[in-house]
């Protein structure tokens, strides 16, 4: 029984609750204040292009999060009106970020159910990237902060960052599974740590969040959703109590 899984870390984002869907809203409404304001030549697909390039080369500047899309999204304004784009529209665009800090959290479904039971009988760990205040913010009106035995905002998700919070809060990668929507944030770096990996889809995914899942694996797994998870970790723990 020494191999069982005792910690499981989850992701916030589009993992527990809704939260890209607001992304691609305040996106839509980025495309609609600079139509007539943008060269005839450059479309809605090269002015999402233009801002996506953006949001690239500003994450080691301002990292992830409504912060670094909207300087995103104002520095993109600048660039393609050739430095003409009227006051009004950084205004409207400062707007929509308040507004992205101001939606209710959503919880997916299957969310709290498979975080309370997990909680019993191991270490729930959240781990995320994001604007610190908006990501306590989120937790707090979620309603799932007393499950979690330790919280981890970070600027990246690495492997070296998994290793060491599995270290500092359960008892070392190799028993710590990573639960998350993003292939490349949440699955990779922690199966490449030797940790476990689960995949849950939703919605769309940010395309800088892409990565090709790691099939070969024998430490991956993809659920449906949070429903199947509690049934998969005890499954991996009688698999491994068997050996």
């Amino acid at each position: 029984m020494t191999g069982n899984l005792t910690t499981i870390g989850f992701d916030a984002d589009d993992t527990l609750w809704h939260n890209e869907r607001f992304f691609r809203v305040t996106q839509d409404r980025f495309a609609e204040l600079l139509q007539d304001h943008t060269p005839p030549d450059l479309d809605r697909p090269a002015l999402e292009r233009r801002l996506l390039a953006a949001e690239k080369r500003n994450l080691g500047r301002y990292g992830y999060g409504v912060k670094g899309f909207t300087l995103s999204m104002i520095e993109t304004a600048i660039e393609v009106t050739d430095q003409q784009v009227p006051a009004a529209v950084i205004q409207e665009l400062i707007v929509a970020r308040q507004m992205m800090l101001s939606y209710p959290i959503d919880l997916l479904p299957h969310a709290q159910e498979a975080v309370t039971q997990l909680a019993a009988n191991h270490r729930v760990v959240l781990i995320t990237k994001g604007d610190l205040l908006d990501q306590e913010r989120k937790l707090a009106q979620s309603g799932l902060g007393d499950l979690f035995d330790a919280v981890e905002i970070v600027s990246e998700k690495t492997p070296e960052v998994y290793q060491e919070i599995f270290n500092r809060h359960g008892d070392g990668i190799a028993r710590a599974m990573m639960v998350g929507n993003s292939m490349r944030s949440d699955v990779v770096p922690p199966i490449t740590a030797g940790g476990w990996g689960t995949y849950v889809p939703h919605g769309e995914i940010w395309e800088l969040e892409h990565a090709e899942p790691p099939e070969a694996s024998p430490r991956y797994n993809a659920i449906a959703d949070l429903s199947q998870l509690p049934q998969l970790v005890s499954r991996i723990e009688k698999d491994r109590a068997a050996l």
